[in-house]
């Protein structure tokens, strides 16, 4: 009996090793369920300080540029301010050397009367001394009647003299005067000259300040358009290839092209709206195409389709909230290509809209 007793033992399976190995798999996949959740949490929280430091630069940044945009601003008033008070100086100096001029010729004209006068006296002095001469010899007889001459003569020619010396001083000092006019007029036109440099200096920051915010609008628009086949840079402009805008033949903006369009309008107002007002800008909007004829009975030439386009695109930027005064569209037609070739590449390059932001 106690052999059969175990040997039935023995018969039956025993299952506590498969417990334990099934127990220990599930511990095994819980620590590295653990683990794969800890690595996962650590990297998270890294990404996320990460992205917090980022949030707190790009606000710091935000600070400054608004700061130095304020400063741009104040900059650009005290300009303007300097510029009207200059204008008025260059206008207050023009019209004085204008009197100045009129005085000038007044002094002149009287300058030769005098030295006429004086002449005409000179010549006067002459005809005396010889009449004279004259009455001395015709009346040598009669003494009396000769000293009674002799005196009124030379009273006659003490008093021309005296009238010369005098018409004489006068001449100095207009001489005199005239010079000192001379030299006011020099100082002027060097004042005058002094105010056109700052002047010119002055557009040459209007000019600067353009160009910067032409660089900020750029490059703006490259961060919302970013790096895309059908859209160029060529120069100042951006180029938008027209498949991208419109159909062929078609001047009707496609819901491709209204987005980038909108994403365009977005970024101009947020630069316009930080644009001084009295920086005279504007969008110009240039429609071009290939010089294949066109087919469709809609459009009599190329040239109707480029500029259809180009309002077309001016209409949606208004919509937008772009102001009119700010937009201008133009129609080139064929006639200006990038590529002179024939080639089916060559001619979608020259269908095209370019947007440029230029001064009037």
């Amino acid at each position: 009996m106690p052999s059969f007793s175990r040997r039935s033992q023995r018969g039956q399976p025993d299952v506590w090793p498969g417990w334990v190995d099934a127990l220990s798999s599930l511990l095994m996949v819980v620590v590295f369920l653990l683990m794969v959740f800890v690595l996962a949490q650590f990297y998270l929280s890294n990404a996320l300080q990460g992205r917090d430091r980022e949030l707190a630069r790009l606000n710091t940044r935000i600070s400054e540029l608004a700061d130095l945009l304020a400063l741009e601003k104040e900059g650009a008033a005290r300009l303007q301010a300097d510029i009207a008070q200059l204008t008025d100086r260059l206008r207050t100096t023009l019209g004085e050397r204008e009197e100045l001029r009129a005085s000038l010729g007044a002094m002149a004209a009287e300058r030769d009367r005098l030295a006429a006068r004086i002449v005409e006296l000179e010549d006067e002095a002459g005809d005396r001394a010889a009449e004279f001469a004259q009455a001395r010899g015709a009346l040598e007889e009669s003494l009396a009647a000769e000293k009674e001459v002799s005196a009124k003569a030379r009273s006659e020619i003490e008093l021309l003299n005296q009238q010369i010396a005098a018409l004489r001083e006068q001449l100095a000092m207009i001489s005199a005067q005239l010079d000192a006019a001379e030299a006011k007029a020099a100082e002027q036109q060097a004042q005058i000259a002094d105010l056109g440099r700052r002047l010119n200096t002055a557009l040459a920051g209007k000019v600067a300040e353009l160009a910067r915010f032409r660089s900020e609008f750029f490059g703006r628009l490259r961060e919302v358009l970013g790096e895309r086949q059908d859209v160029a840079i060529v120069g100042d402009r951006f180029v938008f290839q027209s498949e991208l805008l419109f159909e062929s033949g078609s001047a009707e903006l496609g819901q491709a092209g209204r987005e980038r369009l909108a994403q365009l309008a977005v970024t101009l107002k947020e630069i316009g709206a930080r644009l001084p007002q009295d920086l005279n800008w504007i969008l110009r909007v240039d429609g071009h195409t290939d010089s294949v004829p066109i087919r469709s009975g809609r459009w009599a030439s190329n040239w109707e389709l480029s500029t259809a386009r180009a309002v077309n695109v001016v209409k949606f930027l208004i919509d937008q909230g772009i102001p009119p005064e700010r937009l201008a569209a133009t129609g080139f037609g064929e006639f200006q290509p990038l590529d002179q070739g024939t080639s089916p590449e060559a001619l979608a390059r020259n269908r095209r809209l370019e947007i440029k932001v230029d001064a009037r």
